[in-house]
């Protein structure tokens, strides 16, 4: 049993290789402090990131999730970070309908050079994913009976 006192979110976060990452390891190399929670996966676009990765990921216990990609216009793809905002206007209204927090599931925009934006953006997931609390809606439980 977790302390609530004691309890950390765990944050998937889905970055453009292109820029979001990229700002992600220059917030490292720069020595910006940001929380440990979370737990990166790299994709080719933030438009590639599926839905149901999203979905997924609340599933299999994340507390929030995190997608980020270049600036609308900056785009390596031309229009995949487009194709992404409408994506992800759709999931957040599919999320509310199932009843999850909006705060569980966030989207940015940092460049390769926003290695303090990426350390804020961060903080900021993770403080309105402590208000919350932990995820407990679509958290798939296992039997005790196995």
């Amino acid at each position: 049993m977790v302390n609530e006192n004691q309890w950390e979110p765990k944050i998937v976060a889905f970055l453009c290789h292109w820029c979001s990452y990229a700002g992600a390891d220059l917030a490292g190399v720069s020595r910006i402090q940001y929380p440990p929670n979370v737990r990166v996966i790299r994709v080719p676009c933030s438009g590639a990131v599926n839905p149901l990765y999203i979905l997924r990921a609340l599933r299999e216990g994340a507390d929030g999730v995190l997608v980020s990609g270049c600036h609308p216009g900056d785009c390596h793809y031309f229009s995949g970070n487009y194709f992404a905002r409408r994506k992800f206007f759709l999931l957040k209204e599919l999320l509310n309908w199932l009843g999850v927090e909006e705060e569980r599931v966030q989207f940015s925009w940092v460049s390769a050079s926003e290695g303090q934006r990426f350390a804020q953006v961060v903080q900021d997931v993770v403080e309105s994913v402590k208000r919350i609390g932990p995820s407990k809606k679509m958290v798939k439980e296992f039997s005790s009976h196995v």
